[in-house]
């Protein structure tokens, strides 16, 4: 054994050399219009191109009873035109210069992203400021793209029983805190949608004292300076809503929900209420809140992977904790019992392994493989100039120092067996858990 931590130590301290080399460059740097637009720059001049991403703070978790989606459902009108860009022209000029483009909803903010070669920075941020202050609401357009979303609901959710069953499951597992609604919003809210509501959304939170413009790749901060005050500049800032805190309660009780839907396998769905970095209280223990669900599931030597999926009592398991959520989050385990095991069964294994951080401690090897792995991530994603556009753009989004994203690998390599069983008496406790057992209707099927 003591030869294997020597190895993982040596591994461990290589990744982290790695990693420090790649984040010794320039610092990403940051400023704020006259408007309150914030815009950051990293430089990264190994290859001509870049990435905008223009991300606005509001999400699903900003939407009230009865409009639901209704974020989504103004991301996808954001590709309905403008009087300057005619509905379609903005991917087609995107793709024509040789760039490409994407946007994506979460609890939290709406980004919109392009990726384009170097020299098209004015051409990117020319159509994002266009958007930003100019988009066209079409009654036909809207009719026609929230049926798509409809669709899009219905089949990524209504008709897929895994999916359905995590909305459910999510429900549940915040009774009080915003992000508990889905993102694509309940079908009842997407069929009351009007034109009107997505207008007024639009008008209240996309302004540029609500964004922050991130640009990585092979520009400098003075490069990006001029194209910003030139295209955003003008643009007036708007007084904002008050956003809602994501905030769950401290211990909601144990919840346990049973549904029986068309499908071929059973699952399981566990999750413990959590803090994160960006949570108000408890944020100093996301590093080790994030080594403790490593140490349960991260890799082949993970204790989930060996003492519950290679003893035959679940054919598979997976688990998340997002430490760089805004609030408080979860950590959930997902599974599927092996042939012939009970989804009770399972419960009972995975928790005896949950239970077990409580009372014992973890091995510093077990600690320092998750540190390996989480290490390697951070150098590979270094690589990526969509990976370092958006980690800054979730940090700023989130009210998170920028900072962080160096600060986190020593923070997680600080972190002590102590101080993981610590957190783990503390959060991993019966008040704080959620349980939704998936059982396969009798005669149901996909």
């Amino acid at each position: 054994m003591r030869d294997r931590l020597k190895g993982a130590l040596v591994v461990v301290t290589l990744l982290l050399t790695v990693a420090a080399r790649a984040q010794s460059g320039p610092e990403p740097a940051s400023f704020t219009l006259g408007n309150g637009l914030r815009v950051i720059v990293q430089e990264d001049h190994r290859a001509p191109v870049i990435v905008t991403q223009v991300w606005y703070r509001v999400g699903s978790a900003d939407e009230p009873s009865g409009l639901t989606g209704i974020s989504h459902v103004l991301e996808h009108m954001m590709f309905k035109g403008t009087a300057k860009v005619p509905t379609g022209e903005f991917s087609r000029l995107v793709a024509h210069f040789g760039g490409d483009d994407n946007a994506f909803t979460s609890d939290d903010y709406t980004y919109y992203q392009q990726d384009q070669v170097a020299d098209r920075l004015g051409l990117a941020l020319e159509l994002e400021a266009d958007r930003m202050t100019h988009l066209r609401f079409d009654a036909g357009e809207f009719a026609s793209e929230l049926k798509v979303v409809m669709e899009e609901r219905r089949l990524r959710t209504d008709d897929n029983p895994q999916a359905l069953a995590f909305e459910r499951f999510k429900a549940m597992a915040y009774p009080s805190s915003p992000i508990r609604a889905p993102i694509i919003g309940w079908m009842r809210d997407l069929e009351t949608l009007t034109l009107s509501d997505v207008r007024d959304w639009y008008q209240r939170w996309y302004t540029p004292n609500n964004a922050v413009l991130v640009v990585v790749g092979d520009v400098t901060p003075a490069q990006v300076r001029t194209q910003a005050e030139k295209y955003f500049g003008a643009i007036p800032s708007r007084p904002l809503p008050r956003r809602a805190v994501v905030r769950e309660l401290p211990e909601p009780g144990e919840r346990s929900l049973t549904l029986r839907l068309g499908g071929q396998v059973p699952m399981l769905y566990l999750g413990f209420n959590l803090p994160s970095a960006g949570s108000v209280q408890g944020n100093d223990d996301a590093p080790a809140l994030r080594l403790l669900a490593g140490v349960l599931d991260e890799g082949i030597s993970a204790r989930l992977e060996r003492r519950v999926v290679r003893t035959g009592k679940a054919a598979g398991i997976r688990s998340g904790y997002d430490m760089l959520a805004r609030g408080d989050t979860l950590l959930t385990l997902t599974g599927v019992p092996a042939e012939k095991q009970s989804l009770a069964d399972l419960r009972g294994a995975i928790l005896d392994e949950v239970w077990r951080l409580r009372d014992e401690l973890a091995t510093p090897e077990e600690i320092q493989r998750v540190l390996a792995n989480i290490t390697s991530q951070e150098v590979f994603s270094r690589d990526d100039i969509d990976d370092q556009a958006g980690l800054l753009g979730r940090l700023a989004s989130s009210g998170l120092p920028l900072g962080l994203q160096g600060d986190i690998l020593r923070r997680l390599g600080e972190v002590t067996p102590e101080q993981l069983r610590d957190v783990a008496r503390r959060y991993l406790q019966p008040a704080r858990l959620s349980t939704l057992f998936l059982e396969v209707q009798q005669g149901g099927g996909q």
